[in-house]
């Protein structure tokens, strides 16, 4: 699969037409964000990290690392909603949208990383 076939953006960012089919990849719906504003097609709240998992990265960045791992092992437990998500991405463009602050440092990211193959 070629990279950069996914889009990960922030909920909080304008909406666009690019965008194409957006899901929703948090377990908690993101603060401020009506689903009116949000206009998304999708919140698969399962593909997030566990609930033990992100209460440990706290977005701690001397954790990265470990939790990128850990975050991987889970969704390696999760093919079907991996292969539901590529499965879209034959269809147009997805975004996957997340609500951290740091893009770099998200769970999203790891997400679109493990889609794409790395």
């Amino acid at each position: 699969m070629c990279s950069k076939v996914y889009r990960i953006k922030r909920i909080y960012e304008p909406v666009a037409k690019t965008d194409g089919y957006r899901v929703l990849v948090e377990r908690l719906w993101p603060r401020g964000v009506t689903k009116a504003e949000a206009a998304l097609h999708e919140w698969l709240k399962d593909v997030a990290p566990s609930p033990d998992l992100r209460r440990w990265y706290g977005h701690d960045l001397a954790r990265w690392e470990e939790f990128t791992e850990r975050y991987r092992a889970e969704l390696a437990e999760k093919r079907d909603i991996l292969d539901q998500l590529r499965a879209l991405r034959r269809r147009g463009p997805v975004t996957l949208v997340f609500a951290a602050k740091d893009e770099q440092h998200s769970s999203a990211a790891v997400l679109k990383d493990v889609l794409e193959g790395d």
